[in-house]
């Protein structure tokens, strides 16, 4: 390995968010999933969590859109809506869905530099009443168009940008805030130990 290629790993390891996360409840299409995979890689989250509640656990993915990514973001997959809220529970503070309904907050009125896990459902029924019941609350993202819904991917994106202007303009990005058990795993499974 390069002396460039290791300095790459190392600043890209000591940028990971852990007190952000993205949940994808039993999205259907593969792409979307690698699509979300590649913007978190992108904005420095690290743990994305992944709810099939009708089918199998996928065990691969690494379509040409990923770019590979899924050597680089931790899977952590689930077939319960409430074991995976329960493991969400542990880590982090805040857990909002995506869900147009009256009680949902703004997307620009989240406080991402506290611990937060955003929450995005299939793409025709959207989050399922039991992840939206165990959650702390909706958000939205605004929207002035005739249809009120973006594509999953596309929603992730917008969201977790959003996510990344508030924690750069915290700090967030300037000191590494992975427990060290977690970097010298990851330093080894990218093959830098």
């Amino acid at each position: 390995m390069t002396e460039e290629r290791k300095q790459k790993i190392e600043s890209v390891l000591n940028h990971r968010q852990t007190n952000l996360t993205i949940v994808m409840e039993d999205v259907q299409d593969p792409r979307n999933i690698t699509a979300v995979m590649r913007t978190a890689d992108a904005v420095g989250i690290q743990d994305i969590y992944i709810i099939n509640t009708g089918r199998p656990t996928q065990k691969k993915f690494g379509y040409k859109s990923s770019s590979g990514v899924s050597k680089w973001i931790t899977l952590h997959q689930f077939n319960s809506v409430e074991e995976c809220f329960q493991e969400l529970r542990k880590r982090f503070t805040v857990i909002l869905t995506t869900h147009l309904s009256s009680d949902a907050i703004d997307l620009y009125s989240i406080d991402f530099t506290q611990s937060v896990a955003l929450v995005f459902g299939n793409e025709q029924d959207g989050v399922s009443e039991q992840a939206s019941a165990l959650a702390d609350g909706n958000f939205i993202i605004p929207q002035v168009g005739m249809v009120q819904s973006l594509n999953i991917s596309v929603a992730c994106a917008v969201s977790i940008y959003e996510a990344y202007r508030q924690k750069k303009n915290a700090g967030h990005y300037e000191q590494s805030t992975m427990p060290a058990n977690q970097m010298e795993l990851l330093k080894t499974e990218w093959g830098l130990m």
